[in-house]
């Protein structure tokens, strides 16, 4: 559970980082940004599941 709360957070930090590329419209920081998102947000909703699951 601790792996999914650390993968949660590396996911807002990417969601901010995200809506600052977009303001400052650096578009190869964003799409490294939004792979971010997409990654940790996945395995991490993907472990909290898994974890609530198997209780």
């Amino acid at each position: 559970m601790v792996l999914a709360i650390i993968f949660l957070f590396a996911t807002l930090l990417a969601i901010v980082s995200v809506i600052r590329q977009l303001k400052i419209k650096n578009l190869f920081a964003l799409g490294f940004s939004a792979i971010t998102v997409l990654v940790f947000g996945f395995f991490s909703i993907a472990t909290i599941i898994t974890e609530i699951g198997n209780m």
